[in-house]
């Protein structure tokens, strides 16, 4: 087994607390991604696990082992960096068994893991190049040999796609999730890309001023996001906000903002009736707003303003004002929005997100 185990783990910097109070465990075989806004302390905390950082109080354990006081080395772990770190001077070759030679490995164990990892990663043509004959994805490649070479019991990755172009980052991130797939190794990916820590992992941390906000599968951050934090940071486009007012009426709690009012289904009443009479936040993903129809519920709809359109084929995205908010709404590319049209958006009841306007914690 390859767990990771997390306890109480903090990161000051003379008067910065860059980490606080993290507490995780990674199982066996897991890919964890750690994702949050740059200064979240997401790379802090995974170089922390890898010893390039000292722990100013807590615990790391792999395999149930303390390794606080263990030099990288001794971890038994392969760290692979954002700037790929290869020797320009060496070959593709002597760059994957660098790391071999220096723990005293024999030749021959050394060319057949070389060769293995380069037949995984589809390099084996490369391995008498430079590191300066190479393209981005090529570099990427090689600094994934050296770690796979390492046959390690967890693989450490510090933001490695982030150097990439668009169109190569998508290739990458399939590889990645196939590479992990085959190796069976357990993972920790440090990205600042929520389409990334989505697609890539089997369970995502989320990190905001060095504390953990929430810990769960892709879907589950998703569709059930703690704060709002969460809920604005998973998704692409971001999900719309707006405060609005409570209120009961004849047994019905309805929703009011400054130019619409709606009444939320049966299953989202009972927990907002407490909050009757209150102002909290309404959020609403882009996805889950399209322009109405005769059949729509005149109280799940409300009437905005084109403000942009961005057209990219497979959807429109319209940017639009609501009374004082703005909104963006993901519709059909046949719907034929133009700037400054009034249109009337209808919104998925099932969908609905609520905040508290204090604590930012979901209803």
């Amino acid at each position: 087994m390859a767990q990771v185990v997390i306890r109480d783990l903090n990161k000051k910097f003379d008067e910065v607390h860059a980490v606080k109070n993290v507490n995780l465990h990674i199982k066996d075989k897991e890919f964890m991604v750690f994702v949050g806004p740059s200064g979240c302390g997401k790379t802090t905390t995974l170089r922390m696990v890898a010893g390039l950082e000292s722990i100013t109080s807590g615990e790391v354990l792999i395999n149930d082992t303390v390794v606080n006081e263990l030099p990288p080395m001794d971890r038994d772990i392969a760290m692979v960096f954002q700037n790929y770190a290869l020797y320009p001077h060496m070959s593709v070759y002597d760059n994957m068994a660098f790391g071999l030679k220096m723990r005293k490995f024999e030749r021959a164990e050394i060319a057949k893991r070389v060769q293995e990892a380069a037949d995984i990663l589809d390099i084996g043509q490369l391995l008498k190049r430079k590191p300066r004959q190479l393209s981005g994805g090529q570099r990427q490649r090689v600094a994934l040999g050296r770690a796979i070479v390492r046959h390690p019991q967890v693989f450490l990755f510090d933001e490695p796609l982030s150097n990439l172009d668009a169109k190569l980052r998508v290739q990458m991130r399939v590889e990645l999730k196939k590479l992990h797939n085959r190796l069976g190794t357990t993972a920790i990916y440090v990205t600042h890309d929520q389409v990334e820590a989505m697609t890539l992992g089997d369970r995502v941390v989320v990190m905001k001023d060095g504390v953990v906000q929430q810990v769960g599968a892709p879907l589950e951050l998703y569709n059930q996001p703690a704060n709002r934090f969460v809920a604005g940071f998973i998704g692409s486009p971001a999900m719309n906000f707006a405060t609005v007012s409570l209120a009961e009426h004849d047994g019905a709690v309805w929703v009011e903002g400054p130019d619409f009012r709606i009444r939320p289904p049966q299953s989202s009443a009972g927990r907002l009736r407490g909050h009757a009479g209150r102002q909290v936040v309404l959020g609403i993903r882009p996805e889950d707003l399209r322009v109405a129809n005769g059949s729509d519920p005149a109280d799940l709809g409300f009437d905005a303003v084109v403000e942009v359109t961005e057209q990219l084929g497979s959807e429109i995205l319209l940017d639009v004002k609501a009374g004082p908010a703005s909104m963006v709404a993901s519709v059909e590319p046949t719907v034929p929005a133009k700037v400054g049209d009034r249109l009337r958006l209808a919104l998925n009841p099932d969908r609905l997100h609520f905040f508290d306007t204090q604590t930012e914690a979901a209803i």
